[in-house]
């Protein structure tokens, strides 16, 4: 998105009650990648690249495509459109209905290219009946697709540049570069036609009403339109059907050869629907029939595997404010998502009968590689290369206090490497204990958990809780249950999987801070301190409420409001049981908990149903009164309900069956058909009382949430199926 691009979209969407100006929303349409390039299929078919973050390619900021008859050309974002997945894959089918003919285009990426595949039919073939009344069929049926033709408008901004860039035109291709970055458009069939155009002017710019693009051809300024990024060309459809391919490429990895033969090589191999299928498939893992919810699993994967570079870190989700205007950006890795996703990714493969060994290496690798000398995680990443990205919780690398620090994002990457070394897909053997034959050497890991646990012994306060810090919420700061949940986890999961760890495995213990504090055996301290976490926990809790704090205030005050964070206290509690037992007085203080916490963030209207985040939340509400629903507050909620059904019900306590039975209730509003699952099958970060999608969509967090809750449901809890069918009828 450009600037232009931004203030065009003001323009249109200033005043608007439930859409803030100068975004590019993809609360609709759906996206094709899964190798790094993320494209964006608009419901009108208009195609953007988002993958900059996981590529560092711009791509495409913005196209039309329409359909010309003689002089005429009907743009296909103007008709009737529908939209699907074909099978599992990221193969996008949108049909459009124009006045004179069905085009049916079906889209996707591979790679770094990406290809649309336009059919054509006119008439009684396009509509299978006989010509209407009026004459309007009968005037279709008139038609050939041989008079017809593909237009295609595309604007590109290599380097993310708008200006000081060029063309090279060629019979079947056009190359649009600046410095570094070269984009192809080409077409199977060649060009009828090709032209430039000039962004938007200033004049336009400044003038209140937004700029319809393309314009028509200007004839005498031939030169500028070499000069800019955007390109109009016709494409002659053979057989019906055109094809054109854009490919992003590096000039130091692709040269101009390489990139041409590389997009001949698309157009011969992948001639036709089901080629474009299979090609397709091979970029997600293959998930098993029997699978439980499997329309809810594929769509998970498929949108995790979306957002997802090369290098294994996820960014939270497509950057639909890239300039700030109204949120932090989203087209980074924080590694609060990304470790909680991986967690959620290791648990339930096996499970559902996933295979995700290389999932859990590469995201094991990154962390490895992007953890900090003093043990902890920066507050986001680029997720191509794991470089620092923008943000404001640096505390830890700026001069100054450590209170803009998150120090959750540490503990959820040491309890996921816990988990993965134990499992062997993240180290060089399986961990006493484990029970997989499966090996992956990830070089490093060992120090890197050891630097962690000093870490995070650094950023534990002698009565047992997380220093001051920033919220997952990332709006404030203090002394948050959350947090203490995140240490309670990483210290579990260090003291239940870190047999064998010690301070020998630091190349140099010295450069470590805290790293000469840790005794000889690290599982065992792992444990003591979980016990300290555990027992701290009492220090927040509310007796009047029948809950967990939000957190300690930076005056020393408790703040007794309702978090959907503080829900993170179920799955940190299962996995302390696994190294030191839950006591019956913690086991009920979770089921107040849990239940007050569900029942006080409940919000339901005639359209939607789910959890708000907190008690209080004013972001993004525009005008609306009341807090919005999140999917990721109602997925946790799901989660909770099962994680602490799990831990109930390792316990012989009755309370399972009822808690289980909230994890479905919960799971239900946000599974394909649910109020806050789109028809798309995506999960958007929010909703407005009205059912209007808002903001990052999908969002990954709460869809690895989803999939995690199917499997917990369906592997652990099956027992208590049968009520719940039960209570359903």
């Amino acid at each position: 998105m450009q600037l232009r691009d931004a203030l065009d979209d003001y323009k249109r969407h200033a005043g608007d009650g439930t859409r803030f100006p100068g975004e590019r929303r993809t609360v609709s349409g759906r996206f094709s990648g899964g190798d790094g390039r993320l494209v964006h299929v608009g419901d009108d078919g208009e195609l953007r690249d988002f993958g900059y973050p996981l590529t560092g390619r711009t791509g495409l900021v913005r196209s039309r495509i329409g359909l010309a008859v003689g002089d005429e050309v009907a743009w296909l974002d103007e008709a009737d459109t529908t939209q699907r997945y074909v099978g599992d894959a990221a193969l996008v089918e949108t049909v459009h209905e124009t006045a004179r003919a069905t085009v049916t285009r079906h889209d996707v990426t591979l790679g770094d290219a990406h290809l649309t595949r336009a059919s054509v039919e006119f008439g009684e073939e396009a509509s299978g009946e006989e010509g209407s009344a009026d004459g309007t069929d009968a005037d279709k049926a008139d038609l050939d697709p041989a008079d017809a033709s593909l237009v295609v408008y595309a604007r590109f901004a290599p380097d993310g540049r708008d200006d000081r860039v060029g063309q090279l035109r060629y019979d079947d291709a056009v190359e649009v570069y600046h410095a570094d970055e070269h984009d192809f458009l080409a077409s199977a069939t060649g060009f009828a036609d090709l032209r430039g155009q000039l962004p938007a002017t200033f004049p336009e710019l400044l003038a209140d009403d937004p700029t319809d693009l393309p314009r028509d051809r200007d004839g005498d300024r031939y030169e500028e339109e070499r000069l800019s990024g955007e390109v109009i060309a016709d494409v002659p459809f053979e057989d019906g059907v055109a094809t054109v391919a854009t490919l992003l490429t590096d000039r130091e990895e692709t040269d101009r050869e390489a990139a041409r033969d590389r997009l001949d090589e698309l157009f011969t191999d992948l001639d036709g629907v089901d080629a474009l299928a299979d090609a397709a498939a091979d970029a997600l893992p293959s998930v098993p029939e029997s699978a439980p919810a499997r329309e809810s699993v594929v769509a998970d994967l498929r949108v995790l595997s979306l957002l997802s570079a090369p290098s294994g870190l996820r960014i939270a989700g497509p950057d639909f404010d890239p300039y700030y205007e109204h949120s932090g950006g989203y087209g980074y890795t924080w590694f609060r998502d990304d470790a909680e996703i991986s967690g959620f990714l290791l648990g339930a493969a096996d499970a559902v009968g996933l295979d995700l060994d290389d999932w859990h290496a590469r995201s094991a690798r990154m962390y490895v590689a992007t953890q900090r000398p003093d043990g902890s995680w920066p507050h986001r990443v680029w997720p191509r290369d794991g470089a620092l990205a923008p943000g404001w919780a640096n505390a830890r690398i700026e001069d100054g206090p450590d209170v803009d620090y998150q120090a959750d994002q540490t503990g959820s990457v040491v309890a996921y490497l816990a988990r993965a070394r134990a499992a062997g897909v993240a180290g060089p053997r399986p961990a006493a204990g484990g029970t997989s034959s499966r090996t992956v050497d990830v070089d490093g890991l060992d120090a890197t958990l050891v630097a962690a646990l000093a870490g995070l012994d650094r950023t534990l306060e002698p009565d047992g809780r997380p220093v001051v810090c920033q919220n997952a919420w990332e709006d404030s700061a203090g002394r948050f249950t959350h947090t203490a949940a995140t240490f309670l986890e990483a210290y579990s999961e260090l003291g239940r999987h870190g047999e064998g760890l010690s301070v020998d495995a630091l190349d140099d213990p010295d450069a470590v801070p805290g790293a000469d504090s840790l005794p000889e055996d690290l599982a065992a301290h792992a444990r003591d301190r979980a016990r300290e976490v555990y027992d701290a926990l009492d220090d927040l809790w509310v007796p009047e409420r029948g809950c967990y704090a939000v957190c300690e205030t930076l005056d020393g005050g408790i703040d007794d409001r309702l978090d959907s964070a503080t829900l993170a206290l179920a799955a940190a509690h299962r996995s302390f049981d696994a190294v030191g037992a839950v006591d019956d007085e913690r086991l009920d203080r979770l089921v107040s908990h849990v239940e007050t916490v569900v029942d006080g963030l409940y919000h339901e209207t005639d359209e939607i149903t789910g959890l708000i985040r907190y008690e209080g939340d004013g972001w993004r509400r525009a005008d609306q009164l009341s807090e919005k629903v999140w999917t990721v507050s109602t997925a946790w909620g799901a989660n909770a309900c099962a994680e602490l059904a799990a831990l109930l019900a390792a316990h012989d306590d009755p309370r399972a069956a009822e808690m289980t039975a909230r994890a479905r209730d919960l799971l239900s509003h946000v599974s394909p058909g649910g109020s806050l699952c789109e028809p798309t099958t995506y999960l958007p970060e929010q909703f407005f009382d009205d059912g209007t999608p808002d903001s990052a969509t999908p969002l990954g967090w709460p869809h690895a949430i989803r999939l995690a809750t199917v499997a917990l449901l369906d592997d652990e809890l099956p027992q208590f199926a049968d009520r719940a069918a039960a209570d359903d009828d």
